[in-house]
């Protein structure tokens, strides 16, 4: 059984850092692409950062040069460090695994049960 369990959150005032963390079994995690997404009230879901399994990274551009994605996968852990933090960067925050499923509809499969960052003075 496939699980992310997240933790991290809280509330910070601007320019402050938190680190999100995400933590996953049931799966080989060395092999799988990881994502975080975030959610603001009213809004859509933002893809803001991967880490591939190539090595690779991806970052949306409000977040590059605050925020920096990392894995241990030695611990099954994600990570999401997030510096200087703006208002705008409030939202609701998922850790997902990326969906290999040959000719799968989706870009992801699993979700971790989000957690809530605010940034606010």
């Amino acid at each position: 059984q496939v699980h992310l369990v997240q933790s991290g959150g809280g509330l910070v005032q601007p320019g402050g850092s938190l680190r999100l963390s995400c933590a996953a079994s049931g799966f080989t995690f060395s092999k799988y692409s990881m994502t975080w997404v975030r959610q603001a009230p009213g809004q859509g879901r933002e893809r803001v950062s991967d880490s591939n399994s190539d090595g690779s990274t991806y970052y949306v551009d409000s977040v590059k040069g605050r925020f920096t994605i990392s894995r241990d996968n030695a611990k099954n852990t994600l990570y999401l460090q997030m510096n200087n933090l703006k208002p705008e960067d409030t939202g609701l925050y998922y850790c997902a695994r990326r969906d290999l499923r040959p000719g799968s509809p989706f870009e992801y499969d699993y979700w971790g049960q989000g957690t809530q960052v605010t940034v606010s003075s």
